[in-house]
């Protein structure tokens, strides 16, 4: 395989597994230091040795792809990550929810189009934080209205990538941006991200209040939870969720099912009442690298294994119904 093939994928499937970030992209800079090179200059290990970003995991990965084999560290990668597998994968054309390192995505908007692209999406909701999330670096107005004209470059041969952001739900409900500016954007995904552990009828009356907002499209990972993973673990939000999801129903919100396997969000059983309230649903990525758009596969299988029929599902959608659901009366 070719070497510069062998660093991307590696670095895509430490980003899907959620590895340490540096690790990730010691290999995208691995990638993009041997970009151009032909095969007589990558021969040359001398200079090789010597070139910026080239250590001495990446150095043997290059040599063995060149040797003609498939690295030694690709393939133990590979026969460690088996993706899950569902029939529903298939169907979803795109993805609501992604971040690049305009907030705390640890890669430029390009190279999360070229990702997407390879996975075959139709489109992808760039949605990095609001003002308020500081530790995420959030989008202040004046960013955002900026990150609008290079979104708008990105999109061309059957691919779109839509303006978006995932706005911080703030303790009373309303939104953290500008409401004029959400109505400039494609997809606004609506995410709760601080005192999660407030007391369940301020927390339901705080979701729901965030459900009707006519600006709002898509309700993120809504309870919270954290079930494994780095950060460690965070038990669910608390609330009336039949009460939270009939509002959703009531104004064409879309529960999100996050498809991150460190969050899991909603919980099987809170599926199950969204379904039975009469909830659209789409299965996002939340990917904060290009690797972890693939994340996809899990979110589709858990929804499958959900039951949840696949119209429900507004990432299943082409286009033109997409574009059309997000530009309804609310």
């Amino acid at each position: 395989m070719e070497p510069i093939d062998a660093l991307t994928e590696i670095a895509a499937l430490l980003e899907r597994e959620r590895a340490s970030r540096y690790r990730s992209k010691a290999f995208r800079a691995a990638a993009a230091a041997i970009a151009g090179l032909d095969r007589d200059e990558l021969s040359d290990a001398a200079s090789l040795r010597r070139r910026a970003g080239i250590g001495d995991s990446t150095f043997a990965v290059i040599q063995q792809a060149l040797a003609g084999a498939v690295p030694d560290y690709l393939a133990q990668l590979r026969a460690r990550y088996a993706p899950a597998r569902s029939a529903l994968r298939a169907l979803l054309r795109g993805d609501l929810h992604c971040h690049s390192d305009w907030s705390d995505g640890t890669t430029p908007i390009a190279d999360m189009v070229t990702a997407a692209r390879a996975l075959g999406h139709e489109y992808l909701a760039l949605t990095d934080h609001s003002p308020r999330l500081r530790v995420a670096n959030g989008l202040s107005a004046e960013r955002l209205r900026e990150q609008l004209g290079v979104v708008a470059g990105l999109s061309g041969d059957g691919f779109t990538l839509l303006s978006g952001i995932e706005v911080d739900i703030l303790d009373d409900g309303a939104l953290d941006q500008d409401d004029s500016l959400l109505g400039e954007l494609d997809v606004v995904v609506a995410s709760a991200h601080s005192k999660l552990r407030m007391d369940a009828t301020a927390m339901t009356r705080r979701l729901v209040a965030a459900a009707s907002h006519p600006r709002v499209d898509v309700l993120g990972h809504v309870t919270g939870r954290l079930i494994a993973g780095e950060r460690g673990t965070r038990p669910p939000s608390t609330f009336d969720a039949r009460a939270v999801f009939d509002a959703c129903a009531a104004h064409g919100v879309a529960v999100e099912i996050n498809a991150r396997p460190e969050r899991e969000d909603p919980p099987d059983e809170l599926i199950a009442v969204a379904l039975e309230a009469g909830c659209l649903f789409a299965i996002d990525s939340d990917a904060h690298a290009p690797g972890q758009l693939g994340l996809l596969d899990e979110g589709a299988a858990r929804a499958e294994r959900a039951g949840v029929p696949p119209e429900r599902i507004v990432t299943t959608w082409p286009l033109d119904r997409l574009r059309a659901w997000t530009a309804r009366a609310r």
